[in-house]
């Protein structure tokens, strides 16, 4: 069994947040990714390590090149967790707002 790095711990970084949030744009370069950080280079690829080896991040080679992409697939396990909070607080406050209709036509 091949043990990975838990994916929820990998996004309560805000660095690797940001770095999730611009690869959700394009995908980047290790050096275009660190330019947007005050960080060392290295810093921000331990961060790149970290992401990709939850599978939020794929790497492709383009010549001399690695880019880095999202991985959708990857981004899937957070979105699953999070989906039944999401319909709670859906449902809630579709009720709150059945309760103001109420209350301002009562008025």
């Amino acid at each position: 069994m091949e043990l990975r790095r838990d994916v929820f711990q990998a996004i309560a970084d805000p660095t690797r947040r940001v770095i999730l949030t611009l690869l959700a744009i394009q995908a980047m370069t290790p050096g275009a990714i660190a330019s947007k950080f005050d960080s060392s280079r290295q810093t921000i690829s331990k961060h790149i390590q970290i992401l990709t080896e939850c599978d939020l991040l794929k790497q492709e080679q383009s010549g001399r090149e690695i880019y880095y992409h999202l991985n959708p697939q990857g981004m899937k396990e957070i979105a699953d967790f999070i989906e039944p909070f999401r319909n709670m607080w859906d449902d809630r406050f579709n009720k709150l707002e059945s309760i103001m209709k109420n209350y301002k036509s009562d008025q």
